[in-house]
């Protein structure tokens, strides 16, 4: 069913009073200190997650676009270490903590965002339900300028979680239902339709103003009363919500104001090789992650003078706050699509190589760049090779006895495969999209001639199963504060370094 709309004055109320309450019980945690705590303090911050991205992706699409000897832009930050990204069971804290290995990304947005551990497809409230205050929340009331950027929907996990409250990351909009908003296993009972942690977040990032520029996918997840909600703050829509027409990468170049909110797909942006292989499509005029972060970072660190009529502009005083999602990087390693998720890469570190030169033009921003968690990472295999599960006869297991080996994984809505391909370019299952490996890719030092998909390329891929896993992943950064990110460290661990870098929090 469709939320009451007279139910949304109260769900902004609820929102901000839980903010500030739980604000004010953070410990050590204030948004006023001495001067002397700005030395070296970061005016802005750059904060890009690679969905789904890890090491191995990392080297994957560094040897496919550069070569052995070549380096991606994240790889040329100053500091580099390892993020753990474990999540926890749903009404578990201290002190009855139960870990659950593997998060998914709204679990992990929460413990970036938040500094909280939370159970997987929350966002933006603890384990037990309760509200915390994120990060975009904590930088817009100490009157900084916020954006937020991804090729997913806005209202997905990553994006979602820096400008919303929900119990269950699937309650997006535009309808409201029981089953995709409520959970009585963390409320023990429905709770009312006013609370913000039953709205769709599409509804509360149309009223709640926590970001300023808002870049991505999702249209369809909105409606004209959302576009209502946005003009009257002053946003300027890009495209038309009511009439769900998206906004075009000519819409964004143009596009002006202290305030934009730009969505360029009814759902997820198009991946970037299809838009390569069919220029003419409705889906090319869609702006590349690049171009979106180019143009956010354009509007944030402008401000119209006060006073002015004119559209005069200067360097904001107080700086900004922007994170960037390339979110896609993980929805085609869901799929093992390895020529895809190389693309998205490459798109990913385009960005970052932006966020950098900005940086360093600006002298006072800190960039980070990192995943979530891992997704179907790859195996990089030696030229020629075959794994055991492409062999005819897979070498036995002489430890086969152990009652630790005998384990019988399921995977809900799926059955096991029977008939798997052999040999090193997958034999007589080639043909079957149900195998993926091996996938072969050329790389710059191969020989005239070599083409992706042949035996003589160079890069040879296969995968982990297509889902998330609990590996570290790892984390790149420059800037002040980054020193910081050196070793290995906890997601929760996040918060408070990129809070304290700008001294959003103290």
């Amino acid at each position: 069913m469709r939320r009451p709309r007279s139910a949304l004055a109260a769900t902004t109320l609820v929102v901000a009073l839980a903010a500030t309450a739980t604000l004010t019980g953070l410990v050590g945690t204030s948004l006023s200190a001495s001067a002397d705590d700005d030395e070296g303090r970061a005016k802005n911050v750059i904060y890009l997650l690679g969905d789904g991205m890890v090491r191995t992706h990392v080297t994957a699409a560094r040897e496919r676009f550069y070569g052995s000897d070549g380096k991606l832009s994240m790889e040329t930050l100053a500091a580099q270490g390892y993020v753990s990204t474990y999540a926890v069971e749903k009404l578990s804290g201290q002190p009855d903590f139960r870990p659950n290995p593997v998060t998914d990304s709204a679990s992990a947005a929460t413990a970036g965002a938040f500094g909280v551990k939370t159970y997987n497809a929350a966002l933006g409230v603890d384990a037990k339900g309760a509200i915390v205050p994120t990060m975009m929340e904590l930088a817009k009331k100490a009157g900084y300028r916020t954006g937020n950027v991804s090729t997913a929907e806005i209202t997905d996990a990553t994006p979602a979680g820096q400008m919303s409250h929900v119990l269950a990351r699937g309650c997006q909009g535009p309808v409201y239902s029981d089953a995709a908003c409520q959970d009585l296993a963390v409320t023990g009972a429905a709770l009312p339709t006013n609370d913000v942690r039953v709205t769709p977040v599409a509804d509360q990032i149309a009223r709640n103003g926590t970001a300023d520029v808002i870049l991505g996918g999702g249209l369809g997840r909105f409606d004209a009363d959302d576009e209502a909600a946005l003009t009257a703050q002053g946003c300027s829509v890009l495209g038309s919500i009511a009439n769900q027409t998206t906004a075009t990468k000519a819409d964004l170049a143009a596009a002006t104001g202290q305030k934009v909110f730009g969505l360029f797909n009814r759902g997820i942006l198009t991946v970037e090789k299809s838009k390569r292989d069919n220029p003419s499509s409705v889906q090319a005029q869609e702006p590349s992650l690049p171009e979106m972060t180019s143009k956010a970072i354009e509007l944030l660190s402008q401000t119209k003078t006060r006073g002015e009529k004119t559209e005069k502009t200067h360097k904001s005083d107080k700086g900004f706050c922007l994170q960037i999602e390339g979110a896609l990087i993980d929805k085609r390693s869901h799929a093992n699509d390895a020529a895809q998720t190389l693309d998205e890469i490459k798109a990913f570190d385009d960005t970052v190589a932006i966020a950098q030169e900005f940086a360093q033009r600006d002298g006072n921003t800190l960039v980070i760049v990192t995943p979530d968690h891992e997704c179907a990472g790859f195996n990089i295999r030696e030229k020629g090779t075959f794994t055991n599960a492409e062999a005819a006869t897979p070498p036995a297991n002489v430890d086969g006895g152990n009652t630790a080996n005998n384990s019988t994984p399921t995977r809900p809505s799926n059955a096991r495969d029977s008939a798997r391909s052999t040999g090193i370019v997958n034999g007589t299952g080639a043909a079957d999209a149900k195998n993926f490996g091996p996938a072969t890719f050329r790389i710059p030092t191969d020989a005239a001639g070599v083409t992706d998909g042949s035996p003589e390329a160079g890069l040879w891929l296969s995968y982990l199963p297509g889902n998330h896993t609990g590996a570290d992943v790892p984390i790149y950064a420059s800037g002040p504060g980054s020193d910081q990110l050196e070793g290995t460290t906890d997601n929760i661990a996040l918060f408070g370094i990129v809070g304290h870098a700008p001294r959003v929090i103290r």
